[in-house]
């Protein structure tokens, strides 16, 4: 029989938010992956417990090499329990290749869940928390950050990004320019930690406050995109698109559909407008 992959989330901060079963998993594993041994080791000495089985590394610099070794631990019925410094394993940390490797070859995977920073700050941020979507870090350069940011501008879900202290105020004045000033946004630090601080307010006024310097474990939560109501355009350039569809090979009824769909617009009234055309013509 093969084993089975355990993925563990840990404390993001305050380490009494980890889950009981954390700490059986730590005793009963037959190897522990660990993206950090020496914080592995702190954090049981703080659970009070000594993991009986051996004990790896499973970071971002040895995550490909070492992945084949622990599928074959897998598939030798080794219970591997997967951990990261902090939160769920491969939520933006090391583990998704593993957990790919170990579902390829029809190997177990549960999870032991636990804190999340993502949830966390996305409560507390006082956005919309109805739909919402992860993108984890943006693009280290300038220019690749940009294009990044430009591409989810229209996104109407709630956004949540995760940044470095070092990076956070060329983020947050990223974001203001390709979002707008007004945005609003929440910046959470050092959650469930001492110095937690949650500061909201529009993009433009937290990226002047991060000027300031900011420090600790950061996720940002911004506000989705406003819906749009539909777009003013008069009916001679409704007329206007129509007409360049049917140019390019369309049926009118097609075109007529798709342009009102662009502009927000019923059918009929994009119809009307053509046909009124057609008779002043």
């Amino acid at each position: 029989m093969t084993g089975t992959l355990v993925l563990a989330g840990t404390p993001i901060g305050d380490v009494q938010d980890a889950p009981p079963r954390l700490a059986v998993e730590l005793a009963e594993a037959d190897v522990v992956a660990a993206e950090d041994t020496r914080r592995l080791k702190r954090l049981a000495q703080a659970l009070g417990v000594t993991p009986r089985g051996r004990v790896v590394s499973y970071f971002e610099g040895n995550e490909s090499a070492r992945t084949p070794e622990l599928v074959q631990e897998l598939l030798g019925g080794a219970r591997v329990l997967l951990v990261t410094d902090a939160g769920m394993p491969s939520v933006s940390d090391p583990g998704y290749r593993l957990v790919a490797a170990a579902v390829a070859e029809d190997v177990r995977v549960t999870a032991v869940p636990g804190p999340s920073a993502v949830l966390t700050a996305l409560a507390l941020s006082g956005l919309p928390v109805d739909r919402f979507c992860f993108e984890g870090f943006l693009p280290r350069k300038a220019g690749e950050r940009i294009s990044r940011l430009k591409e989810i501008a229209e996104e109407r879900r709630t956004l949540v990004f995760f940044e470095s202290p070092h990076r956070i105020e060329d983020t947050l004045a990223a974001m203001a320019e390709v979002f707008g000033a007004d945005r609003r946004a929440a910046v959470c630090r050092e959650l469930t930690k001492t110095y937690e601080e949650v500061r909201r307010g529009g993009l433009g006024e937290l990226a002047a406050w991060a000027a300031e310097g900011v420090r600790g474990e950061i996720t940002v939560v911004v506000e989705g995109a406003p819906e749009k109501g539909p777009e003013e355009i008069d009916a001679a350039e409704l007329v206007r698109r129509v007409r360049a569809r049917e140019e390019a090979g369309e049926r009118r009824k097609e075109a007529i559909a798709a342009v009102a769909a662009e502009a927000g617009l019923p059918k009929r009234e994009v119809f009307d407008a053509v046909v009124a055309a057609k008779h002043a013509g």
